[in-house]
């Protein structure tokens, strides 16, 4: 791989797209179930977004776990050993299917809790919903080991192209179980269930892979656990957030939705050209050639920040537009487009955090960052939450503000990390 920028610009693209066309249509694929589902009545949309929350919460933990999988094979595929990286690829396999049975169980408790948290008919179709989502955590975890595996070979197109026929699957099967067969939301569950397993089934590898080998179940484990803790705590964490803004007022938590929602599609062509950062980090330590993260690094920042400034200005300008499409309350709407001044800040920052955070595993040093993101966003967003929102009154502008802190205190300590060096645990991972 040529270290130079423009040949490193080009392979970062050449991954990251995929990666992001990938992202977005997941997250289209789940505006479509609340579009679907919101024309069945507030009770079936509200148990939705809570069994579907609660699901994630379960998810999440495996999620994580199958980054560690990306990291091996990369690193394999750059030291030019193929036989490694498909018994890495193996491995990941069959750490997925032996997840996904714990993760169903853990997500069929969980739903029989929901009814508990939201009375009356939106508990109950929380729980229906969540009971159907439970049992797709086979196809799902499957699909999110086979996704990162390709990931790994640097293979950014099957998974795009794989999300694209669940997404297509999703929009159908909705359409059928909920108005032609009148399934409700158990019928919007299903239709997610059948396309996570199309998904998987599109990237089902064509050949057999090596035998499964314990020890590289162990590696893939011991890789991937400090991500998958950190995706948990994130998330509890987050939950904790909009729980402090919720206690502020219908507009703080309506704000924080309506701002989310927006820069959430916007952070995710970030999201993706970390993950391309994060393999071209593989090869390159797994060939030798370390001095290549400091160019990766740079470039890949590059292109963030002028993505990130590009689409700061545009949401900049269509601020008032934009929130006016989810609401008409003016109250509402200003202190919606005061998050998204915010959110626009956040993401020139957020960009040197993704980058690092995505060479720093890449290389294999996995958890110190998960650390450092864990700490930081228990230590400063939900005090600062309070602080901010509630001592000093500036309510849901003080919660953003504490995510504000929490992303510029772990882009300085994970940038520094990476400009040291990375301090890879592949040594332990093969032991």
């Amino acid at each position: 791989m040529d270290d130079g920028a423009p040949a490193l610009r080009r392979e970062l693209i050449r991954l990251a797209w995929p990666i992001a066309v990938s992202t977005l249509s997941y997250a289209i694929m789940s505006l479509v179930d609340t579009l679907f589902v919101g024309r069945l009545g507030t009770a079936e949309l509200a148990g939705v977004a809570l069994g579907s929350t609660a699901f994630f919460s379960v998810i999440c933990f495996g999620m994580g776990l199958m980054k560690g999988s990306k990291v091996l094979v990369s690193q394999a595929v750059g030291r030019g050993d193929p036989e490694d990286a498909e018994r890495h690829a193996a491995a990941a396999l069959a750490l997925g299917l032996g997840l996904a049975l714990v993760t169903m169980l853990a997500g069929i408790a969980v739903a029989e809790v929901l009814p508990a948290i939201a009375s009356g008919a939106a508990g109950e179709h929380a729980r229906a919903y969540a009971r159907v989502r439970a049992l797709g955590a086979l196809p799902l975890m499957v699909y999110y080991a086979l996704r990162e595996v390709r990931y790994g070979f640097g293979d950014s197109r099957g998974p795009m192209n794989a999300v694209l026929v669940g997404n297509g699957l999703n929009i159908g099967l909705d359409a059928l179980f909920l108005f032609g067969f009148g399934w409700g939301v158990a019928g919007a569950a299903w239709a997610t269930l059948l396309a996570s397993a199309g998904q998987a089934i599109w990237l089902w590898p064509s050949r057999s892979r090596r035998p499964i080998e314990r020890a590289a179940i162990r590696a893939n484990w011991r890789i991937g656990v400090p991500t998958a803790v950190q995706f948990s705590l994130e998330v509890g964490s987050f939950a904790l957030l909009a729980a402090l803004l919720a206690g502020l007022g219908d507009d703080a938590i309506g704000a924080h939705q309506i701002a989310l929602q927006v820069c959430h599609f916007g952070f995710l062509p970030l999201v993706a050209l970390s993950e391309a950062a994060s393999v071209m980090a593989g090869q390159a330590v797994g060939a030798e050639r370390r001095e290549q993260l400091h160019p990766v690094a740079r470039e890949s920042a590059r292109i963030g920040y002028g993505y990130a400034v590009v689409f700061g200005a545009m949401l900049f300008g269509a601020a008032r537009p934009i929130t006016g499409a989810f609401t008409d309350d003016p109250s509402l709407q200003a202190v919606a487009m005061s998050l998204l001044y915010v959110g626009i800040v956040f993401q020139l920052v957020d960009v040197a955090n993704l980058m690092a955070r995505g060479i720093l595993r890449g290389a294999g040093d996995v958890t110190f960052p998960a650390l450092v993101a864990i700490v930081s966003a228990w230590v400063c967003t939900p005090p600062l939450t309070w602080l901010f929102g509630y001592v000093w009154g500036l309510g849901a502008l003080g919660g953003w503000l504490a995510l504000f802190v929490e992303c510029a205190v772990g882009t300085v300590i994970l940038w520094r990390r990476m400009v040291r060096g990375p301090r890879s645990e592949l040594g332990l991972a093969r032991a």
